[in-house]
């Protein structure tokens, strides 16, 4: 069970993405989380201009220090990772998944792997991509890769269901138990759904939901944590796939009838709780 957290990822003052979408659900979940940022801009690169800057790796290696000389790692349950701004500050973000480990061995370490997205590709620094999958896949218990990024981290192409099974047992022999696909359109998903590939230990599991015409950012972000948490209270994958895909459509659903630019993730906040449509997950 995911009591305290520590989020490290990016954060925007206006809007939704990185920790200022990831925090919010989880603490309405009732999960302490303490956020670290990476990057802090004034909003999401998605709008062309923003102002801000991107923290240098030392100082989230300081503030993990400062919460170290509190004496509440032990109390720590998990680590949440999502956009790291460069190779260093993805090293100094393994630097707390060890020192979390070290004061809690049974803390687990999710890691959103963003790199890129189908139609836009790389978006991220040179180097990200082969730190994280030479150095942050070996290191997580749980990662959560669209289908981009799955395809760019395995070196196979999930244009099947099958395939996207067979990509999720090449990264699970890297580290991670647990793969949640947040994204997946292959030969066998309808023009009209987008489906959600789940792998765990206790088998593989998909949810399709219908496909909502929008381009909006921070909804990895949020399922990322909501899986995460979701996972860790039940042990199912199947459970936690159907429960942050749940919440997650319902969130979406609510903002683009609202047709807002961000996630609306105050005003649909009873959808983590209580989505509004449950989507069951089935064995593959």
């Amino acid at each position: 069970m995911l009591a305290n957290l520590l989020s490290i990822q990016s954060h925007v003052v206006f809007g939704h993405v990185g920790n200022a979408s990831a925090v919010f659900p989880l603490q309405r979940l009732g999960v302490e989380v303490w956020p670290i940022q990476t990057v802090q801009f004034s909003n999401h690169t998605g709008y062309g201009a923003w102002r801000g800057q991107v923290f240098e790796a030392g100082m989230i290696a300081d503030l993990v220090e400062g919460i170290a000389e509190r004496g509440v790692l032990p109390r720590c349950d998990g680590v949440l990772s999502g956009y790291m701004g460069s190779a260093d500050i993805g090293a100094a973000i393994l630097g707390a998944v060890e020192q979390v480990r070290a004061a809690n061995p049974r803390a687990r370490y999710c890691c959103d792997p963003v790199i890129g997205d189908v139609g836009r590709g790389i978006f991220v620094r040179p180097g990200i991509p082969e730190f994280i999958r030479e150095r942050a896949l070996p290191a997580a218990d749980i990662i959560t890769p669209n289908q981009f990024e799955l395809e760019l981290l395995s070196g196979v192409k999930a244009a099947s269901r099958g395939e996207a099974i067979a990509a999720c047992g090449r990264l699970h022999a890297v580290g991670p138990k647990v793969i949640l696909v947040t994204s997946l359109h292959t030969g066998e998903t309808p023009a009209d759904a987008i489906d959600l590939l789940a792998c765990g230990p206790d088998g593989h599991f998909l949810v399709r939901t219908p496909r909502l015409e929008a381009n909006l950012n921070g909804a990895g972000d949020a399922i990322a944590a909501l899986f995460f948490f979701h996972y860790e209270r039940t042990g199912s994958t199947a459970a936690a796939l159907s429960a942050a895909a749940s919440s997650v459509y319902g969130l979406l659903e609510r903002t683009v009838a609202a047709g807002s630019r961000e996630l609306l993730l105050v005003a649909a906040q009873d959808e983590f709780i209580s989505p509004s449509r449950v989507f069951t997950a089935d064995a593959v």
